[in-house]
């Protein structure tokens, strides 16, 4: 066991676990000057949607929703930053607490809501990093719906995330359109190929017409839940495919709390809301395959769900994902865990 997992275990498990990742997260940004950037090998870089990737292990969206220390979570080993997810408007999400830790089965349920400054903010901000820091970590994008905007006006839905499009897109290495988180009302219900399809092609336009027509092609993915029977996982690759987008995101959290190890209590005072870490990882790999034998070697794929060490990434990897994400694991291992990984995938 590592000292920082005994200090998780001992100590940061009495704090209120969204007052540990504000205090963490501004600790991690108030080291950046004093932290050399982490070691990466040349042999562990990957090339996936016209990018270079250090490695193969990124941050999953949902840790750094405002673009604030993308520099300071590449020094530690991430190849990849996905900030947000950012929608078109500032919300302050849901009211609290609204995340929680379930340590008996290393994960984590939130229910945050989407909480974020919005797109402008979050646009401005990536355009002054453009200009002054160091290029060596891809930056994703993860847009989603604003919570006010109805869920059943499909032109409210599709200007609402044009507008995120349009304000971040010049920013951006890559986009995700998220149409998976549990924790805004209706929003799972985009993930019907019916209502995707108009999105993704509307964000598609957007993303297009927001970049000079001297830039490189921006990526699109898509980031899809869980707990999306095997039939619609297959139609949401099948979409893929079909309006040519980069890549899928599998998977986002889910709402089953089936076979935890926690007590009934515990899970229960946790409430509502997505569930992370090692309980999803049985089902992301099993999406991850279906997409894979679907969609074959073209498309990028990027795994996440439950990675919890290089043995987990290994077989993600071994399954088809072209890239992996984390969150969760980070939470729990700290902040020498991505360099870890890291350096063990290297040699593959």
């Amino acid at each position: 066991m590592t000292p920082y997992r005994t200090l998780f275990d001992k100590v940061l498990t009495r704090v209120d676990a969204e007052t540990a990742h504000r205090l963490g997260f501004r600790a991690l940004r108030a080291a950046r000057p004093l932290v050399g950037h982490a070691v990466r090998a040349p042999s562990g870089r990957v090339e996936a949607m016209g990018l270079t990737f250090p490695g193969p292990l990124g941050l999953a969206a949902g840790f750094d929703k405002n673009a604030e220390g993308i520099d300071a979570l590449a020094a530690l080993g991430f190849s990849f930053v996905e900030v947000g997810t950012v929608t078109a408007e500032p919300q302050p999400g849901n009211p609290r607490p609204r995340l929680f830790r379930l340590p008996a089965d290393r994960a984590v349920v939130n229910r945050m809501g989407f909480n974020n400054e919005g797109a402008a903010v979050v646009a401005r901000r990536l355009a002054t990093r453009l200009g002054t820091a160091h290029r060596d970590v891809v930056v994703g994008v993860n847009i989603g719906k604003t919570k006010v905007v109805p869920d059943d006006d499909q032109d409210a839905v599709l200007a609402d995330y044009a507008k995120s499009t349009r304000l971040l897109a010049p920013w951006a290495d890559y986009l995700v359109v998220n149409v998976s988180s549990p924790n805004t009302p209706g929003l799972r219900d985009l993930q019907s190929v019916a209502r995707l399809r108009p999105l993704l092609a509307a964000v598609r336009r957007e993303a297009d017409a927001a970049r000079p027509a001297t830039a490189v092609h921006l990526p699109l993915l898509v980031k899809i839940a869980p707990d999306l029977s095997d039939d619609d996982v297959l139609a949401v690759a099948d979409l893929a495919v079909e309006l040519g987008l980069d890549g899928i995101v599998a998977t986002n959290t889910t709402i089953s709390r089936d076979g935890l190890r926690s007590a009934p209590e515990q899970v229960a005072a946790a409430g509502a809301g997505g569930l992370s870490g090692a309980p999803v990882k049985a089902r992301a790999l099993e999406v991850l395959r279906l997409i894979r034998e679907r969609v074959g070697a073209g498309l990028t794929v990027i795994a996440v769900g439950g990675i919890g060490d290089a043995d987990d990434a290994r077989e993600r990897l071994d399954a088809g994902a072209t890239l992996l994400q984390a969150y969760t694991a980070f939470v729990y291992e700290g902040a020498l865990w991505p360099s870890r990984v890291q350096r063990a995938l290297a040699g593959r």
